[in-house]
């Protein structure tokens, strides 16, 4: 083309890319010697660089490139092509590929493969151009055709936001003249095109462009990253569009995402001091303290600090750091950089190209309005408006879409399992129930026992010498948990609720600490030595697997004649306002049917009492928590005392597995990267190991009761994979809890379309 600067241009880009992925340089290092050049001459943007500065520019290049790697840049096409295709396949073992893969359940042995292609040329001058665009707005979902381009460069300056670029379609507040006006005839192909792309892929579609000398390439196109608000809208938009079934939306859509839509967002009412203003580039509000960079980001999070990423850019290697941050904001780059699609693909709040703010890696400092933010302090980000804030800012609870509310109707149609929520407080059990949860599948009476104003009154009780000083203890504590009952029934209006009685060992009430332990012996007037004396009584080695559950109603069965009484009676309270209620009660760590045997003759006679005093009859249910290998293999000799099963997946993974869930931080990672666990076995249910005991545990039970209940209350029951795999084993119910009762309720049904086979 006789176009020396821009042959000198595009071998620059070449370098410099090539010197970053091929020969693994530190892509900053080449940068630094750009910008250097910029400032010097007093340019501001790359286009202003002359053929003799491209060439003097080159000549650095190389020089650096074999300082810092030790090897000549090669001139041969032939050793660069191969540098290249090497390259794309050792880039399937990077460490941010491997945390991609992580993320979006890729699996190890897929691959990759390389492809070779000729290029078109963006960077050819005014008539030239490159851009990146959605056929709807991917963080809003609403249906406009949304992207960025510039004139006179190359795909990667858009996405790695070096320039500020300029919209598509024209817009009257938008800095720089669009597309449309700028070139009408490529922009009306582009529009036709992409309406074609998105009929015929029947999905938003995220689409790269390059216009060479006025003519348009398409270089691809792909199904485009979306925030969970804008799935929901554009969902039931291709609904109404006849696009896509509602079962194909519904399978569309990922659960997990939901979770976006469920947490707070800044309270309008606040006050608040905006400093900076960019790009709203990912919806949603985030506080943390500032941190420069990702490695940081990542060690905040260890110590459970909470951290906003603040970088200038942000390139694929700041993946962890994005993972670990609360939100990010750049201060360069457009809604299609790379910050921005990644953290809408995540969920994570983002607020890019925020050129008001200077960053100084060097003095871990941040500038905006002549203040000075230094890492640590704290800022809080708004995605939803691109503003910037200093300190922490009020949250308010969600208001959830209309969108929202129908995909949920339809999940409710399609699913055939139940959803209950596990919760201990009525303010829970509201959260879960406006979030549509169809009952409590647990509520652990032992959280209410750690309030301030009564676990003096269980120290009490652990310290008492006989039966009888321990039921005065119990008397005092029975109008406070009946009272917790009769609420969390209230709030749940009669739908069914699974209180589970005391489970966890007596020394998690009393004080560890020497100083709480002098307090307590005035308190509860008790002499120090003896309150010693009885901590130490009741130290163990191993608590989870001690002295705990239907154990400790064994040695006292007092505790749980208290809290059973306590159920009844708010039971009767409940229905004496005309309501219905049949109560589940729950009896933990059942180990043989000779323990339930015993607690459920217990159990019993202390409701038919209350029954005789209250002259009220009312239906109850009396059932077992299944987390022990040894209740799973023998659920049929169990199942002949129980009225329901619920898994306690969060136990069973722990005794199968032999690992102790508060120690496992240490060493899963490992095993996880290892390969030897395909997911955290915490986090999603170990399907082959801990998944056969829950099908063992069912399968026995139902031979002996034919209708037997089942559900499932460990932390598994908000995880995606695993409510396939329980609809799958035949449960009625998953509970999880509050806020991710949305997400079991979508995951029920795409389960229940997957097994029916429904194509998606």
């Amino acid at each position: 083309s006789h176009n020396p600067r821009f042959a000198w241009d595009s071998y620059r880009r070449f370098i410099q890319m090539y010197a970053n992925v091929v020969m693994g340089m530190n892509h900053s290092s080449l940068e630094v010697l750009l910008e250097d050049l910029k400032d010097s001459k007093g340019y501001k943007i790359d286009t202003e660089m002359t053929t003799e500065d491209l060439k003097g520019l080159v000549k650095e290049y190389k020089k650096v490139i074999l300082e810092e790697t030790g090897h000549k840049f090669p001139e041969d096409p032939f050793e660069q092509l191969w540098g290249a295709i090497s390259a794309v396949f050792r880039s399937w073992n990077t460490h941010r590929a491997k945390t991609y893969r992580t993320l979006h359940e890729i699996p190890e042995d897929w691959g990759t493969a390389v492809n070779v292609q000729s290029m078109v040329f963006g960077n050819l001058g005014e008539d030239s151009a490159t851009g990146v665009c959605f056929t709807r707005d991917p963080s809003t979902g609403e249906k406009t055709f949304y992207g960025e381009f510039l004139v006179n460069a190359q795909g990667e300056d858009v996405v790695a936001g070096i320039r500020t670029p300029q919209p598509i379609t024209k817009k009257p507040e938008a800095k720089g003249q669009s597309l449309e006006e700028l070139m009408p005839e490529c922009f009306h192909q582009l529009i036709e095109t992409q309406k074609k792309l998105e009929k015929h892929y029947r999905d938003m579609q995220d689409i790269e462009f390059t216009i060479e000398k006025g003519r348009l390439w398409m270089l691809q196109t792909r199904n485009g990253k979306r925030t969970a608000k804008a799935a929901l809208k554009i969902a039931c938009d291709m609904i109404d569009e006849k696009l896509i079934t509602e079962d194909e939306a519904l399978l569309r859509i990922d659960p997990q995402s939901l979770n976006q839509l469920l947490h707070p967002t800044l309270d309008p009412k606040a006050k608040k001091t905006v400093v900076a203003k960019g790009l709203p580039a990912s919806p949603g509000a985030a506080s943390g303290q500032i941190v420069f960079d990702s490695e940081e980001a990542v060690l905040f999070k260890e110590k459970g600090i909470k951290t906003i990423l603040v970088r200038v850019e942000t390139s694929p290697e700041d993946i962890n750091g994005m993972v670990a941050s609360q939100g990010i904001l750049t201060t360069r780059g457009g809604m299609t950089s790379h910050a921005a699609v990644v953290a809408r693909g995540m969920g994570k709040c983002c607020v890019a190209g925020c050129g008001e703010i200077d960053v100084s890696y060097e003095k871990q400092e941040m500038r905006a309005q002549g203040k000075v933010y230094k890492k640590g302090d704290v800022i809080t980000l708004d995605g939803s408006t691109g503003e910037v804030f200093a300190g922490e800012v009020k949250t308010v609870e969600p208001d959830l879409s209309s969108e929202f509310e129908r995909i949920m109707k339809l999940a409710d149609q399609k699913r055939s399992l139940g959803v209950r929520t596990n919760a201990d407080t009525p303010k829970d059990s509201r959260v879960a129930k406006r979030f549509g949860a169809q009952g409590i599948g647990l509520c652990r009476t032992e959280h209410m026992f750690f309030d301030a104003d009564r676990i003096d009154i269980v120290r009490r009780m652990i310290m008492a010498e006989t039966t009888e000083e321990r039921k005065e203890a119990l008397n005092e504590l029975l109008p406070i948990q009946r009272k917790d009952f009769f609420e969390i029934f209230e709030e749940m209006g009669g739908l069914p609720v699974t209180v589970r009685l005391l489970d966890p060992p007596l020394h998690e009430f009393l004080p560890q600490e020497e100083k709480d332990q002098r307090d307590l012996s005035e308190r509860i007037q008790v002499s120090l030595d003896k309150l010693k004396t009885r901590i130490e009584s009741l130290h163990e080695v191993n608590p989870m697997l001690g002295h705990r559950g239907c154990r400790l109603a064994i040695t006292y069965p007092e505790i749980y004649e208290m809290q059973t009484r306590a159920i009844a009676e708010a039971t009767c309270d409940f229905m004496k306002k005309g309501k219905k209620l049949t109560p589940e009660i729950m009896i933990p760590l059942v180990g043989s049917y000779k323990e339930l045997s015993i607690l459920r003759e217990l159990v019993q006679k202390t409701v038919q009492a209350v029954q005789a005093e209250r002259k009220m009859q009312f239906d109850y249910l009396i059932g077992t928590m299944i987390e022990l290998p040894r209740a799973a293999i023998t659920a049929d000799e169990i199942a002949e005392y129980a009225d329901f099963f619920s898994f306690g997946t969060n136990d069973l993974t722990q005794t199968a597995l032999g690992v102790s869930r508060d120690d496992a931080g240490k060493f899963l990672g490992a095993y996880v990267n290892a390969g030897i666990y395909e997911k955290d076995p915490f986090t999603s249910i170990d399907q082959r190991g801990v998944g056969k005991f829950v099908k063992m545990g069912v399968e026995l039970g139902r031979k002996v009761k034919q209708q037997l209940k089942v559900g499932i209350c460990g932390e598994h029951g908000g995880d995606p994979a695993s409510v396939e795999f329980f609809h799958a084993c035949g449960l009625n119910y998953v509970s999880c809890s509050p806020y991710r009762v949305p997400i079991a309720r979508l995951a029920a049904a795409q389960a229940a379309l997957k097994n029916t086979g429904v194509k998606h």
